[in-house]
């Protein structure tokens, strides 16, 4: 190639990445896939080899992290924190291994870890004590993130032993965590994480640490500096005593002495993948002993003495039939993709979600199109890319749909949301949904009444709204095809048993928007009674500890309207309770505190015959004790069972109180 054609291609090169590391790491919405990155960002370093004298101060190849925001306070890194080279095939792999040998004319051991998919971060403790948490950033200065941190159970304030020590590690989001947001985050008309990746970086950035709070993140701690200072010498010792500190690492690690022990850890990660309930995108491999690491060093920004081998993309290709836009109970209308099925990460797709309007142009999709798809977070199936080259030659832009499917009224974005919204309160799929929500377990908990008999229920045009339910009779749901009387007397009194439930289920049941479960047990804690809920002032609501602004302003909203009065007269009339019914949360603390369990260590061990065992545990739990699963020296008290076995041996030889379960249930009535 010649030089002048290399720069041409260089500039080019340089540009993207750049763009895509914006998107990226600055803006927290990724515009490419990591495959399309890694390919564009492995073709620059080609380039860079052939002519490094066109390699400039701005590549990529040249920096460490991303860029630091300014919304939060740059913390300069003693030791700056570096990156991993990469390498995508197990052939470059053997390689890095020979060639990390031949430099130190040695054979040795490695240390195998899980790579994680999150955020790198640095944990600074002083006499055992958190006092200071930052992002990597650029490599040499990071964003002061402390607060945030501080919201994360997975890491320690207290270690548990004194010393003064900094390590380093990745904050990432559960799986479950990362779907739960984004329905979340669709409901409300918001635009979604692409991975959980992602989603860590934006919950780690949040100015307001309560959002943090909420956002379900971890750590893995994988790194100790100065190891010298603990008498540390190899990498695995370090995990341990990272882990005897008080630090959550990753325990799937392993020592290989050679290159098919690495080879089968790979192979073994890779087939488990899709069941971690977290996300990798590779493994690192690095030199065990920290000798190595000495004898090796770093360049300017990776370490000689570790590799990272990425995963290859777990997509497939294949055509998109048609695009469907379903309704949410908030009005919030989500397109999806319907697909030939194809096989990903061990299961049959034939769906995706497309999110919103916008996610749905800027991939650019159409119907016919042949999509790459993968799972997102390796739970949430996804387009990536549209295969450009194989799109038919009659192929057509879509068009964004400017009425809702169900009722024809118009569709509006609200606040500047991403999502379509519609507004209609009449609308059926609004309806038949806010149905399916006021049924479920967490609010009015009507069992048996699900989505099919929802949509039986209004097709007959018994139902139009929650207070409908509470007039339904026998022979109505009795004149409907494949309704049984047992059936129909169940259901009705399921629906009569949600009358007297306390109102923090009606109120979470209503579907405010904005109010989860937390904040309806706060609210009807707080006001008593939906009247007195009804009738606050967003002042009023805005006082109450958790709360914000934001919920404020919605319940004031909602109950504003003209439609929710006539709503709750009929919900009164029906004989619905209006009262809170349950404990305060300083009752429970007092009760819990006075209780003779509380502080206890507790087993449960053979067959209890008048209480299951979840509500033994649960009663348990209610009253302070912790229900653990083994006996040992700590454990206060045994409760046996029939059949109880060994447990109830080793209690006895450590002379640890036992009871059975008619004791058990007497102590227990004592306390009600």
């Amino acid at each position: 190639m010649q030089k002048a054609t290399a720069k041409e291609e260089l500039v080019k090169l340089r540009k993207q990445l750049i763009g895509w590391s914006h998107d990226y790491y600055v803006l927290d919405k990724p515009t490419v896939e990591d495959a399309v990155y890694d390919v564009a960002y492995q073709r620059l370093i080609e380039l860079e080899k052939q002519f490094p004298e066109l390699i400039t101060p701005d590549s990529p190849t040249q920096r460490v992290g991303g860029q630091v925001l300014e919304g939060f306070t740059k913390v300069e890194h003693e030791i700056p924190m570096l990156s991993l080279g990469d390498v995508f095939s197990k052939e470059e792999l053997a390689d890095f291994i020979v060639h990390l040998n031949e430099q130190t004319n040695a054979d040795f051991e490695y240390n195998c870890e899980l790579k994680i998919d999150g955020l790198a971060i640095s944990l600074t403790y002083e006499d055992g004590v958190f006092i200071k948490g930052s992002t990597r950033g650029n490599g040499i200065v990071g964003e002061d993130i402390t607060k945030n941190l501080q919201t994360i159970n997975a890491i320690p304030l207290k270690l548990t032993r004194p010393v003064s020590l900094e390590v380093r590690g990745e904050c990432y989001m559960p799986k479950k965590a990362f779907a739960k947001l984004n329905k979340e985050r669709e409901e409300q008309g918001q635009p979604v994480f692409a991975n959980p990746r992602n989603a860590a970086a934006g919950s780690l950035r949040q100015l307001d640490t309560s959002i943090t709070a909420k956002r379900q993140l971890s750590v893995f701690i994988y790194y100790l500096m100065e190891p010298e200072k603990l008498g540390i010498t190899t990498q695995s010792e370090a995990l341990l005593e990272l882990q005897k500190l008080g630090f959550m690492i990753n325990p799937d690690f392993k020592v290989a002495h050679d290159m098919q022990a690495i080879d089968e850890y790979v192979d073994e990660y890779h087939a488990k993948r899709t069941s971690l309930p977290y996300e990798i995108d590779g493994i690192v491999v690095k030199s065990n002993a920290f000798s190595i690491h000495e004898q090796v060093g770093n360049t300017v920004k990776i370490p000689r003495w570790a590799i990272a081998y990425k995963f290859p993309p777990d997509e497939q290709e294949t055509i998109l039939r048609k695009i469907e836009w379903t309704i949410g109970r908030t009005g919030v209308v989500t397109p999806t993709a319907v697909m030939d099925p194809v096989e990903i990460a061990g299961t049959t797709v034939a769906r995706a979600s497309l999110h919103n309007p916008d996610y749905l142009e800027e991939k650019d999709v159409r119907i016919g199109d042949t999509i790459k798809v993968h799972k997102a977070g390796d739970i949430i199936p996804e387009i990536s890319e549209v295969v450009l080259e194989k799109r038919p030659t009659d192929s057509v832009v879509y068009i964004i749909p400017t009425q809702c499917p169900e009722c024809n009224s118009t569709l509006v974005h609200l606040d500047e949301e991403v999502a379509l919204r519609c507004i209609n309160p009449k609308c059926p799929a609004l309806i038949k949904e806010s149905l399916a929500h006021f049924a479920t377990r967490n609010a009015m908990n009507i069992n048996g009444l699900g989505p099919k008999i929802i949509e039986r229920l209004y097709s007959a045009n018994l139902v139009t709204d929650v207070a409908d339910l509470y007039t339904l009779k026998l022979e109505q749901l009795l004149s409907l095809d494949n309704f049984k009387e047992k059936s129909a007397s169940n259901l009705l009194t399921a629906i009569d048993n949600s009358r007297h439930n306390s109102i923090e289920r009606l109120i979470f049941g209503l579907g405010i928007r904005h109010v989860g479960t937390k904040a309806a047990r706060l609210l009807a804690e707080h006001f008593q009674s939906v009247d007195s809920l009804k009738n606050a002032t967003g002042e009023q609501i805005e006082s109450i500890d958790s709360l914000g602004s934001i919920i404020a302003d919605s319940v004031v909203t909602y109950f504003a309207n003209e439609e929710v009065h006539v709503l709750l007269e009929e919900l009164r009339v029906a004989g619905v309770n209006f009262k809170f019914l349950g404990q305060t949360t300083n009752e429970i603390i007092q009760e819990t505190q006075n209780s003779s369990f509380n502080g206890l260590k507790v087993v449960l061990t053979g067959t209890l015959e008048q209480l299951k065992r979840a509500e033994a545990k649960k009663w348990l739990q209610e009253h302070g004790a912790e229900v653990m699963s083994s006996v040992s020296k700590k454990t206060d008290l045994l409760i046996a069972g029939h059949d109880a076995g060994s447990k109830l041996s080793k209690a006895q030889s450590l002379s640890v109180k036992i009871i059975d379960e008619k004791t058990f249930i007497k102590q227990m009535e004592a306390e009600n």
